[in-house]
């Protein structure tokens, strides 16, 4: 089972996605490191050798940042925002969609599964005389 950059990549899949598992590492970023070192898509992760495993550790290690570098610069990001107070801090603070996103009906779950009922903040009937 191939490791990079603390992660351990599934040795049954397709290197392509294998590389997914990867905090900061997507499908066209896994593409374009692979086209780079010539290595074969289709190849399981488990069938690199190890002169190929170290060679994409190196490649990405030197290009990308991912795992908690990455975490830490978003991190980073969202709580500069929350500091100036802007929307998108205030968003991130309330736990809310902060891209524009409509909350009537969605996110659920994000403001924790309320649901209003279509009898809730009638009048009462009138009491009969």
């Amino acid at each position: 089972m191939p490791r990079i950059s603390g992660v351990n990549i599934p040795d049954n899949k397709n290197i392509e996605i294998s590389l997914t598992y990867v905090h900061g590492i997507g499908r066209p970023t896994s593409q374009k490191i692979l086209d780079e070192l010539k290595i074969n898509r289709q190849k399981k992760a488990g069938d690199l050798t190890s002169e190929e495993v170290n060679q994409l550790k190196q490649l990405i290690d030197e290009r990308y940042k991912i795992e908690g570098s990455l975490r830490q610069e978003v991190t980073l990001n969202i709580r500069r925002l929350k500091e100036i107070g802007s929307w998108r801090g205030d968003r991130h603070k309330k736990g809310l969609p902060a891209h524009g996103q409509q909350t009537r009906t969605n996110s659920r779950t994000v403001r924790g599964n309320v649901r209003r009922s279509a009898g809730s903040g009638r009048k009462p009937p009138p009491s009969p005389k």
